[in-house]
């Protein structure tokens, strides 16, 4: 759905009581329903004019990229997105629920048709984490869907972190079922890939994840978004865990829900 993108949003920059911030701010950390976090919840009869969406959510964890960023509890999440035609521009919120986190993510996309059915966005995004310090990042990003058949659609997704010099690629498969008028069903599976973006000492498989997407269609400017994800560690994040002297489990299993508005 598409306030789980956030997917799809950082690097680790620094320790800051937590463990790293998120290109992904929402569920799947992917182009998790082929548009990105900045178009959430933007109406397809909107997309010729200007519209501008409100999204209010929570997550019960903040993973990205297969890692539980913070310590303690879950993460609010407050996104505001303006799209004129192509071109969308948001400033996404981020406050810990039980811990001293805020984050911003601000950014500007575009959005454009490659082919017929070939789906692309390519963007920009700047980061701000605060908790015990300030740390801050740069990023650029791009996403590419088919689109052809709504049960399966491939995507890919790629960013690019200045302050890590590296970048995470991610490849998923969505299927999209609607069930009644008002309610949509997507599983979804996303295998996700580190290049000196989250560790510099191993390259390759960093995460398998999978879950299920649900939005329900209040009317046709109110939505409510639910997802429930699992992420199972892969060597990126295991070699990491041996290294810092962590031997449990690193896999991760979260959920969250997300009411969103357009104007």
């Amino acid at each position: 759905m598409a306030t789980h993108s956030v997917k799809l949003m950082a690097s680790i920059l620094c320790t800051l009581g937590i463990n790293g911030l998120s290109y992904n701010a929402f569920a799947n950390e992917s182009l998790e329903s082929i548009e990105s976090i900045s178009s959430a919840g933007l109406s397809s009869q909107n997309s010729q004019a200007l519209a501008v969406t409100l999204d209010l959510g929570w997550d019960s964890q903040y993973v990205s990229q297969g890692r539980n960023n913070l310590q303690d509890g879950g993460i609010y999440w407050l996104n505001t997105a303006v799209q004129q035609d192509n071109i969308t521009a948001y400033a996404l919120v981020g406050r810990g629920d039980s811990q001293a986190y805020t984050e911003w993510n601000i950014g500007l996309e575009y959005g454009f048709d490659v082919a017929e059915n070939l789906e692309a966005n390519v963007g920009y995004q700047r980061i701000e984490g605060y908790s015990n310090t300030r740390c801050h990042d740069n990023e650029l990003f791009a996403e590419l869907a088919y689109t052809a058949e709504p049960w399966l659609v491939p995507s890919a997704s790629y960013v690019y972190s200045t302050e890590a010099a590296g970048y995470f690629v991610e490849v998923s498969l969505h299927s999209y079922w609607h069930v009644t008028d008002q309610l949509s069903l997507t599983p979804y599976i996303t295998q996700g890939f580190d290049f000196k973006y989250r560790t510099e000492e191993h390259d390759g498989r960093n995460n398998l994840q999978f879950g299920l997407e649900a939005s329900y269609q209040l009317s046709s400017y109110m939505s409510i978004d639910g997802h429930i994800s699992h992420s199972i560690a892969q060597e990126d994040i295991e070699q990491e865990a041996m290294a810092n002297g962590d031997m449990s489990s690193q896999d991760e299993t979260y959920a969250g829900i997300h009411f969103a508005i357009t104007f």
